[in-house]
Formats: C-alpha cells, structure tokens, sequence
C-alpha cells in the first residue's frame, strides 16, 4: 500500500524514527490537576555532523525539549516565581493546586531572558544596597519609560563605563551628585548632557541649612528677661562629657589622616568605620558641629511624662509617690530615676508651664517649606526668630530664591546665586554653594532641564521591596532578575 495513502510525504515517512507519548503537567483547572497526554514523533537527523542520531517534534506554544511541563503552566510558575520568590511562591502554587518548590520557582525565574535594551535618550543611574553599609550595586533606569535596564555590581565608575560603552550612547544622563557616575559618563559618554538631580540637589541645601540654624541655636528662644544685660554663659560654652571627647578625638584622627594623603574610603577601610561616618567628620571644620543639635537619649520615663506633669502640676512633687503611680502603669525603671526627674521640678517648681523649646530640625523645616504652607503660629514664630537673627534671615533669602530657581527652572541664574551665598558667609550653606561649582554645569543643567531622577528614585524603592521579599537572603544574579523582568 502506498505511504500517501495514510496521510504522510514520502520523505517525511522515510524520516520518520518513532513515536511515543509524552506527559505533560499544565496549569490546574478548578482546582484540579490537568495532565496533556501528548503523541510526538521522532525523527531521523539528516546532518551527518550533528551528535543527535534522532530528535523529537515540538509543538510551538505548547512544549520544550526536556521540559514535562507545559509553557502555559511554566510562566504561570515563572510569574508566581517573580512575584513572591521561592517560599512564598510555593505556598501560593499549591494553595493554586500546582504542587512545586521553592528551587523549581527560583530555577525558573534565572532562566527568563533579559529584556532587551533598545536605544535610550534619557539614562537614569542610581546607587542602592544591597546590604547596607557593605555593598552597593548600581541600578540604571529608561526615564522616558521608567523601566530598569540593567543592573550591576558595585557603585564605582568602572562598572557604568564599562555599560555605557556596549550600548548606544544616551543623550541625557540624570545623576546623583556622586562623582564615580559623572566620571563615567564624561569618559564613555562625553557628547552626553549630565543633569544633576533637583531632589539631591535641595536635599543636600536643607542640610546646610540645619548646619547654619545649629550654629545659632541661641536665637531660636524667646529672650525669658529682656532686662538682662550679661548673656547666659552655658549657652556659649563649649560642649562637654564623653561624647564630646570622642567627637573631639575622632576629628583629630581624621583630619591628621586627610591630612597624610589618605582617601575617605583607605580611612574607612583602617579605622573599621562606614565611609558616610569618616565623610561626617572629614567635611565638618570644627569637631564642636558634631556635637551642637545632638538629640538627647530616650528616658525611660518618656512615655509617663504627660502622667508625671500633670501630676506635678498639681503640686505633688513627692519622688516615691510618683514612682509608685506609674509603677502600676508599667514603669519597669528604678526609683532614683523618677527622683531625678522630679528634682528639676523641685528648683524649679514653674518649668512645667514653660512652653517646648523650638528644635533646630523644626525650624529648618520652616526655613525650607514654602511660606504658603506654613500655619500661622509657625510663621509668626518664625518671623520673630528672623527679626532676632539676620544670620538666619538671609538664610532664608537665599533658600527661597533657590527654590524659585529649581521650580521655575531659572538655571541661569546660578552663578549670581553662588556669589550671594559665598558672600553671606553663612554656616554650611556657603559651603554648599561653594560645593556647586566643581559640579557646575551638571547643576546648572538640573535647575534648567526638565528632567530628573524621578523615575530612579521609585525603582530604587521597588528594589528595596523585592529585598524585603527575600529576606536578604538571594543571590545577586537573582536579585537582578527580579529586578529587571519583574513588573
């Protein structure tokens, strides 16, 4: 009988080697299992040089070699893998009625290919932890569709250069003020704008702006006496006590390191400290800026405090009354803190009506907010520590004709800004302004383009989030792709 009779080519029938069943788990319906029982045939190979003496049919859609499940039911599992990781992946599969582990789903996740990399216009890069404080990777984002490209290790230039160079150039660079990115991107991509970030750029003001209220911290309160002729010596004098000595000691040893050649990160490395905390003491002029605007020790007494001046108030200055009133409360400290707590009370028998001191932190905020948006208590407050301080009222000059330049995108005047802050001869804001000018034209750039990291910043969260989800526990290889394939 002829071949074409039963519905085959003659030279596929000649290639024909076989066929057998394959079994193939696909996704659960209702609840149930679903198991394909699937006829394939296999095949004669007709390349002599190939290894394979026979291979088997695929169906587009539905299989794989070596695979026994189906590609419906593998990225459902590599979906579910992305989402949640491996443990709680797991628990989901099989609560979906897929029984699988948490090595399945982190297997199937290491092998979905990158996405592709087209042509990018605007190039987002951005450092993040990976642990903290130990190591950093590099995150670069498509702002224009706010999706991740890539992802690598470490936060040096070397890494960024290396990318920058196997892809095509990006017109537009948004960066953080960190100069191992602008290097990179003056050495691979020197035809590229470099756009300094606006978010670093006034959050980087607001903390020369704390400096400078800091430095004058005695202006923020109300003058108690204004018949007083001699000022209150302890507020000029100089910060004492252990702290103090080790700010005073730890300055000295970094400074006289600077001082021999050595590195931030070289320092770091020999003291055993973070390189943010050798950064603190190597930009700091005087160890006493260290110390001013410290935030006291919690008490164990602070969450009984509004029991013990009411009760105060009412004249009960007794020391073991009061330890016994909020041992019954859940106090688990011993009497002679509560004594000591009330002894200021007993000089002083009127300092529980004396309103809360102005904090330097709640006044920079003020400095720094828009003056729309301040409440009227706050504003007159402020307004009566700037008719006391014209320090801090050119200050605030200064921070308000800088927040005018970076929202209405007046970057040229910059410059003329630099000059008026330098002149001022402020605490920490001459010193940002001073800062401005070795990074000047990516600055100038940020405060008149409209880009921004924006777009970094949201993904540096997401990442974040995903290494919650693993409780740091993850590879870095997984890591970056849940990054870049996970939506």
């Amino acid at each position: 009988m002829d071949a074409r009779s039963y519905g085959f080519d003659v030279r596929e029938f000649r290639a024909l080697h076989s066929r057998y069943r394959r079994m193939l788990s696909d996704a659960p319906m209702a609840g149930r299992r679903v198991r394909i029982v699937l006829k394939v045939r296999r095949f004669f190979c007709d390349n002599p040089e190939c290894r394979s003496k026979t291979f088997v049919e695929q169906v587009d859609g539905l299989t794989r070699r070596w695979s026994r499940m189906s590609e419906g039911l593998r990225r459902m599992l590599a979906t579910i893998g992305l989402a949640l990781a491996g443990r709680a992946g797991a628990r989901l599969a099989r609560t979906l009625g897929v029984a699988t582990g948490r090595d399945r789903l982190l297997r199937l996740v290491r092998a979905l290919p990158d996405p592709p990399v087209g042509d990018i216009a605007v190039l987002g890069v951005d450092d993040f932890a990976i642990k903290r404080g130990h190591n950093y990777g590099t995150v670069l984002i498509d702002c224009e569709t706010r999706k991740v490209v890539d992802v690598l290790v470490g936060r040096d230039a070397e890494p960024v250069m290396a990318w920058l160079q196997e892809h095509t150039k990006p017109a537009v660079i948004c960066r953080d003020r960190a100069s191992a990115y602008a290097e990179a991107a003056r050495s691979a991509a020197p035809e590229a704008v470099q756009v300094a970030d606006r978010f670093h750029l006034w959050q980087n003001l607001a903390a020369a702006v704390e400096k400078c209220v800091a430095r004058h911290k005695s202006c923020l309160a109300e003058p108690a006496d204004t018949t007083l002729d001699e000022p209150d010596e302890t507020e000029t004098a100089e910060p004492t006590g252990a702290m103090a000595e080790r700010r005073r000691a730890h300055h000295a040893l970094v400074h006289e390191l600077l001082a021999q050649g050595a590195g931030f990160r070289q320092i770091a490395r020999h003291l055993g400290w973070s390189h943010r905390t050798v950064s603190k003491y190597a930009h700091a002029a005087t160890w006493q800026e260290l110390v001013v605007g410290q935030k006291p020790r919690p008490s164990l007494v602070d969450p009984f405090r509004p029991y013990l001046a009411r009760r105060i108030g009412e004249g009960c200055l007794k020391g073991s009354v009061l330890y016994r009133g909020i041992a019954v409360q859940g106090f688990m400290g011993n009497y002679q803190i509560v004594r000591k707590f009330v002894e200021q009370y007993r000089s002083k028998p009127d300092l529980a009506r004396v309103p809360r001191p102005l904090s330097v932190r709640q006044v920079t905020g003020w400095i720094c907010r828009h003056p729309d948006n301040l409440v009227s208590r706050d504003a007159e407050q402020l307004q009566s520590i700037l008719d006391r301080c014209p320090e801090l009222r050119s200050a605030v000059d200064l921070v308000r004709s800088f927040a005018d330049m970076m929202t209405h995108l007046h970057g040229e005047r910059l410059p003329a800004w630099i000059t008026a802050a330098e002149q001022a001869a402020l605490p920490g804001v001459s010193r940002f302004a001073g800062g401005l000018t070795a990074d000047l034209a990516a600055v100038t750039a940020g405060l008149s383009l409209p880009f921004s990291s924006g777009p970094v910043e949201g993904n540096v969260n997401r990442i974040k989030m995903i290494k919650r989800q693993m409780y740091g526990r993850a590879g870095f290889d997984l890591l970056r792709k849940r990054i870049l394939v996970a939506e």
